[in-house]
């Protein structure tokens, strides 16, 4: 029997597991590859090379799917970061 405690899952839709290449657009300062490691329609997991230089609040770019969207970031460690979309 798995005795280990239950995490409390507080995203407001599932996510998907997905490897898809995106990039951080930040104002008119440029873009930062990232990799879309999973994706809903409430955010996503995003895995960057560095932490360095990337705000709270930025564009989500995943030209493959055609898609902008407005990110606020909730969590980050030194290489992941989890994103919730706006508007």
């Amino acid at each position: 029997m798995d005795e280990r405690p239950k995490l409390d899952e507080r995203r407001k839709a599932q996510r998907h597991r997905t490897l898809k290449g995106g990039s951080i657009a930040i104002n008119h300062a440029g873009r930062i590859d990232c990799r879309v490691r999973n994706l809903s329609p409430s955010g996503a997991l995003l895995e960057v090379a560095s932490q360095i230089g990337i705000p709270d609040d930025f564009v989500l770019v995943i030209e493959a799917d055609r898609i902008q969207q407005p990110c606020h970031v909730i969590w980050r460690t030194a290489t992941r970061m989890g994103v919730a979309f706006r508007g």
